[in-house]
């Protein structure tokens, strides 16, 4: 589901393709709360629809340690995209997290955020830098002149 549902570029030539070992580690860290993660179902068939994971983590912001959670993972099935199932999980995921306590949350998007208090840059790793440029994903760069 997560394969072939979750961040991709425009064309659909490239999507994470993430183990299931990787995902394991990715939403269970020590300390992790089954109840942050949400799923959504097929009643008959029980395949999973949509999901968003919310983990624990601890921030230091100027010196201060905050309890706060972390959001990833937000997918929902393609065929079910305009049935507003994402802000609904969302707003799951934010009741449940503030059922513990805990009022903030990091988390990306691909959107512009109104009135964002804080921006950060974060970087991959390209593991196969050469078959990312052949499916068009990122482009060599360019030598520059000496």
């Amino acid at each position: 589901m997560l394969t072939n549902n979750y961040v991709e570029d425009t064309e659909g030539s490239f999507r994470f393709d993430y183990s299931i070992d990787f995902l394991r580690w990715a939403i269970c860290p020590p300390k992790y709360k089954p109840k942050w993660h949400v799923g959504v179902r097929a009643t008959k068939t029980k395949k999973l629809l949509a999901f968003i994971a919310g983990l624990p983590v601890t921030m230091n912001v100027e010196g201060e340690v905050l309890e706060s959670s972390e959001i990833n993972f937000l997918c929902v099935h393609k065929k079910l995209r305009e049935k507003r199932l994402a802000p609904v999980l969302i707003k799951e995921i934010t009741r449940r997290i503030n059922r513990t306590d805990i009022w903030q949350a990091i988390y990306t998007a691909g959107t512009l955020i109104p009135k964002p208090f804080a921006k950060t840059m974060y970087h991959h790793r390209n593991i196969n830098y050469q078959k990312l440029i052949e499916c068009g994903f990122c482009t060599k760069p360019k030598k520059k002149a000496l």
